[in-house]
C-alpha cells in the first residue's frame, strides 16, 4: 500500500489567499491533486491542513481512501504537518508519497511511474527529476518513518534523503510539472499558461 500525505497546512502568506483554493481547470487546486492521486491508484491519501481548514476542508472529498488531519502547529513549516500526517497513516503502508499543495502540474502517469519504480525496485527513496532537476513528489518506504519523526520541526525534510544517498532512487521523468511549483498569484497563472 501506498499513502501519500498531501501537505496544505500553510499561510500561503505570499499568494495572499490558500494555495490549495486555487482554481485549475475548473476545480480547485487541492481538488486536483486529490483526484490525480486516485486515478493514478494511491491507496490512502491523508491531507495536513492547517491555516484556513474551515475554507479548504468543503474540498477534501468525501472518499474512502481520502481522509484529513489537522496540524495544530502548523505554524512550524513542512516537517511538522509531514510528521502529523505520518502518525495517521495505515500500518499496512509500505511507502510514503510527499506531495505539497504547491506542485499540482505532475502529471498521473508520473505519478504511476513512481508507484512502479517503487514496487519494483528496492530503493529507500525515489525523487523524480526532469532534465537533471530533482522535484516533487518524493515516495520514501516506510521504514523511515521514525526517521522523520524525530526531525527537530526546524530541519528540512530533504535531510533525509541526503542521510541516504546511497537509497536514493533518481527517477527521470518527461513532466515538467514535478519542478513547477508556485507562491504567487502571478507564478501560478504563469505556470497554468505553460502547462496548458
Amino acid at each position: 500500500m501506498i499513502s501519500c500525505i498531501v501537505l496544505s497546512a500553510g499561510y500561503s502568506s505570499r499568494f495572499g489567499s490558500p494555495k490549495a483554493l486555487a482554481m485549475l481547470n475548473g476545480e480547485t487546486v487541492i481538488e486536483h491533486i486529490q483526484r490525480s492521486l486516485l486515478a493514478a491508484l494511491i491507496e490512502e491519501i491523508i491531507i495536513v491542513l492547517g491555516n484556513k481548514t474551515d475554507k479548504i476542508e468543503p474540498f477534501v472529498l468525501n472518499h474512502k481512501r481520502v481522509k484529513f488531519v489537522y496540524n495544530k502547529d502548523n505554524n512550524f513549516g513542512q516537517t511538522s504537518s509531514f510528521k502529523c500526517g505520518l502518525k495517521c497513516i495505515s500500518p499496512q503502508a509500505k511507502g510514503i508519497l510527499l506531495f505539497p499543495v504547491d506542485h499540482p502540474f505532475v502529471c498521473r502517469s508520473t505519478l504511476r511511474a513512481i508507484v512502479e519504480e517503487f514496487h519494483s525496485k528496492k530503493s529507500g527513496i525515489i525523487i523524480p527529476a526532469y532534465k537533471g532537476r530533482k522535484g516533487h513528489p518524493p515516495l520514501f518506504r516506510v521504514e523511515l518513518k521514525n526517521e522523520f519523526l524525530k526531525l527537530s520541526n526546524d530541519v528540512g525534510l530533504n535531510t533525509i534523503a541526503k542521510d541516504h544517498k546511497e537509497n536514493v532512487n533518481i527517477l527521470k521523468v518527461d513532466d515538467q510539472g514535478v519542478v513547477m511549483s508556485f507562491n504567487t498569484k502571478e507564478e501560478f497563472e504563469k505556470l497554468k499558461a505553460q502547462a496548458s
